[in-house]
């Protein structure tokens, strides 16, 4: 009877493994390596690449753009490399992604012209595309479920994560190709026209109804005037919910009552369980089709 007793509690602690995996914190130390995925305009481009250390399952890939209106902004702030050790311990691979700033300098704002905008947000959803191929290029080696390429970003970088998936026309990963699920801290797309049954993915959207930068329901950018050369309609995370939620898609949309565009990083600190809820439910296990609404007050 002793060796069945023990037989019975194996089975049982690999099943609760496989049940927290992906939800909770399972592993401890965290590795971080660096690449450098392209030399582009004669600037090298890196990621940074996060697996938790003896973790040898087929991971789930969360990669990450930052946020700094094409100007500026870093992949490696305390605040991200905090929330992605604690992706990592619970059995993500993360890789936050930098990409040419092409508006450095030049600002992002009402008197820049709104197609230098649009071919921003192309240049950066562009450079991403190719951090994403060098990993899946070498999928074995980064231990990679190609099938669950999520991708997350924080304001500049949520607008290019959900041109990626909504707007842009991707020649670069292979014919076929899917993004797993998406998750938008503040951003918004250009047209909602391309998102119907074929596009849609599971969809995670976070957005201050207060925000003066990135609207959150239909509004230009910046709320610049109609006449101003940086005058571009946008339709935050509103109106995309709204359009997810018509098709009978997944979505997980997460209002803040007169939050600021602040809510861009916020979520990683303050809304972590809610973005593990998303990823564990709607993205890797995918037990249905869920349409979460959820409304806060940032007091």
């Amino acid at each position: 009877m002793k060796y069945l007793a023990t037989i019975i509690f194996i089975i049982s602690a690999n099943v609760l493994f496989a049940q927290t995996l992906y939800k909770d914190s399972v592993f401890s130390e965290v590795n971080k390596t660096t690449y450098s995925y392209c030399t582009c305009t004669n600037e090298t481009l890196q990621f940074d690449y996060y697996v938790a250390e003896n973790n040898q399952e087929q991971m789930p890939l969360l990669v990450y753009v930052h946020g700094g209106g094409f100007s500026g902004g870093i992949r490696d702030d305390k605040g991200f490399v905090n929330f992605a050790t604690k992706l990592a311990q619970r059995g993500y691979a993360v890789a936050s992604v930098s990409y040419r700033l092409t508006m450095k300098g030049i600002g992002f704002g009402c008197d820049v012209d709104a197609d230098q905008k649009l071919a921003a947000i192309d240049s950066a959803s562009y450079d991403v595309s190719l951090a994403i191929k060098y990993i899946l290029d070498d999928a074995k080696e980064f231990h990679i479920d190609k099938n669950k390429v999520i991708l997350a970003g924080s304001s500049a970088g949520a607008e290019t994560v959900l041109n990626m998936v909504y707007v842009y026309e991707n020649e670069i990963l292979p014919s076929g190709f899917k993004y797993a699920g998406v998750i938008s801290m503040a951003g918004a797309v250009t047209t909602l026209d391309k998102i119907n049954c074929d596009t849609a993915i599971p969809t995670q959207l976070f957005h201050g109804t207060g925000d003066k930068l990135l609207p959150y329901d239909i509004a230009p950018h910046h709320y610049c005037n109609s006449n101003d050369k940086g005058h571009l309609m946008l339709y935050g995370s509103k109106p995309i919910a709204e359009r997810l939620k018509g098709l009978g898609a997944s979505y997980y949309f997460y209002s803040v009552c007169g939050g600021s565009h602040s809510w861009a990083g916020l979520p990683m600190s303050r809304s972590f369980d809610e973005i593990i809820d998303f990823l564990y439910h709607d993205v890797v296990s995918i037990n249905g089709i869920r349409q979460t609404n959820r409304t806060i007050c940032d007091l």
